[in-house]
């Protein structure tokens, strides 16, 4: 058995003002030895357990009482996707990330967490040799880490009974809105409902659906898309979701389902037509661009843009060679400012911006860097974006 300690907070579920205390959970002693350095090199967070098993862990988590956990899917005596429920059943406000191989299975177990309770997921590299691989799960783990931990500490804290109810998706789970700020003395454009300035929606009839999303994204989408039959019907929609190969297979697949219209991983060259969801492959950039008198996907393996790859910025900027003004564009919930460049210049083309707000959002970072742009046309709940969009492509353009 290996397992380390760091100082205990008091109490299940405090709001401690230190740093965002991590249990990393995971048979590979590499790999906790990876996480353990990095999280201890950072001054906002520390190494609260470091352990092998989900039993380890559902066993200790009282005493350990973590911000924060690092879940592998595969271990000895009880896997993470069986210790998941668990954990929050025992610690309901835990943020829990899953960590994974990229293989077709994981990523199906993946989901399936997500859909438990788990707020993240991030593909674990197949060799921590190989330099480029390990820099990046670096950077994304650390970063998800802290913008979810930040996220908690926003909440009140809440009471962890030992056999309350796992939490539900963490797109719904105890977020609450931060308060609105006050108008601005002088302002051109009138206020949402989140109390942040928006501009008129565009009088052009939009003729294409653009969605940009990360972190808490699948659950956004599949609930988003649900709502969407009418516009699919109608017009491409066109998704950037960051994501790693074979997670955007699987997430395509359940695109498909929840939409009940057909939706694929893009494929370079193929016409962008109404009635299908076209997603960006994991990997690689996915724009549009002209091929005679057919608009087409076109694939970039470029280098990442805003730290992604996919990014929403090259898929929202080569709209525009194409539908000019005629864009809608959708930011969803999401770490970083992605989106937000690709969004002024939609703008600045005559197209409109509709952000999620930050009460449903799992990280306010993408949607809340295009709401501080003041270029939104609206910033909306989750369960009140698919209406929208829906009036718009009806002819509203309130």
């Amino acid at each position: 058995m290996s397992v380390a300690f760091a100082g205990n907070s008091a109490t299940t579920g405090s709001r401690e003002a230190g740093p965002l205390r991590v249990m990393i959970v995971d048979d590979s002693v590499v790999i906790r030895g990876l996480i353990s350095r990095w999280v201890g090199a950072e001054h906002d967070m520390e190494v609260a357990a470091s352990l092998r098993t989900g039993l380890e862990a559902v066993n200790q988590i009282e005493r350990i009482n973590p911000d924060v956990a690092v879940l592998d899917i595969e271990m000895p005596e009880l896997d993470g996707i069986s210790a998941l429920p668990k954990l929050l059943a025992k610690k309901r406000d835990l943020i829990i990330i899953m960590a994974s191989t990229l293989t077709r299975r994981n990523a199906e177990i993946s989901f399936k967490a997500l859909s438990l309770g788990a707020a993240d997921y991030i593909p674990k590299p197949e060799s921590t040799r190989e330099a480029s691989a390990a820099d990046v799960f670096h950077h994304d783990l650390i970063e998800k880490i802290r913008q979810l931990g930040a996220r908690l500490r926003r909440r009140p804290a809440v009471a962890s009974p030992p056999l309350a109810p796992a939490s539900p998706a963490p797109a719904q789970r105890g977020l609450v809105a931060r308060p609105a700020a006050p108008a601005p003395a002088t302002s051109l454009y009138p206020q949402s409902a989140s109390g942040m300035t928006t501009r008129p929606f565009s009088s052009q009839a939009p003729k294409v659906l653009l969605i940009g999303s990360s972190t808490g994204g699948p659950q956004a989408l599949m609930a988003l898309v649900t709502e969407l039959g009418p516009v699919i019907d109608r017009v491409p929609v066109l998704i950037t979701q960051h994501m790693p190969p074979t997670f955007t297979t699987i997430l395509a697949e359940h695109l498909a389902r929840s939409s009940r219209r057909p939706a694929a991983e893009a494929v370079d060259g193929e016409p962008v037509k109404p009635g299908r969801i076209y997603l960006a492959p994991g990997g690689k950039h996915m724009r549009v661009a002209r091929s005679g008198a057919d608009t087409v996907i076109a694939l970039d393996d470029g280098p990442a843009v805003n730290f992604c790859k996919p990014a929403v910025d090259p898929l929202f900027t080569s709209a525009i060679d194409i539908w000019h003004g005629s864009i809608l564009s959708v930011i969803l919930t999401g770490m970083g400012s992605d989106g937000m460049r690709g969004g002024k210049d939609i703008v600045a083309a005559g197209g409109s911006v509709i952000a999620q707000d930050e009460a449903s959002s799992v990280v306010w970072g993408m949607p809340g860097a295009a709401a501080n742009a003041g270029i939104c046309a609206a910033i909306l709940p989750l369960n009140q974006i698919g209406a929208k969009v829906n009036r718009l492509f009806a002819g509203d353009r309130s």
